[in-house]
């Protein structure tokens, strides 16, 4: 009976031990690859540094088009940007104008 108690004993010493290191070895690995770990935070400030920079060229494409519109405003027209925009709906130009002629670029199949 001895022999059996102490057999028992280291056991439940060594399922313990294992047990509570399956549970440190689970966190651990849940710290560095689960959704909220070591992985997943450099993606989401990666993530946050893209959108950073687009939110930054979305806000300066339209100060420039705020600047445009601000320009043909009913109350203060300038009259270049008036000309401009003109030109461009009634497809005219003045025979002084050098006129470059592009290369419509072919559209993008999605």
């Amino acid at each position: 009976m001895i022999i059996r108690t102490r057999w028992r004993s280291i056991l439940q010493t060594v399922t313990l031990h294992l047990g509570a290191a399956a549970l440190i070895g689970y966190f651990a690995f849940q710290g560095y690859n689960g959704q909220y770990g070591l992985l997943a935070r450099r993606s989401f400030e990666q993530q946050h540094a893209e959108l950073t920079q687009e939110r930054d060229k979305l806000r300066a494409q339209r100060v420039a088009l705020e600047s445009k519109v601000k320009l043909l405003s009913p109350e203060l027209i300038d009259a270049d940007m008036l000309d401009e925009q003109a030109r461009a709906l009634l497809n005219l130009v003045n025979p002084k104008d050098l006129v470059l002629l592009r290369v419509p670029a072919a559209p993008q199949a999605q």
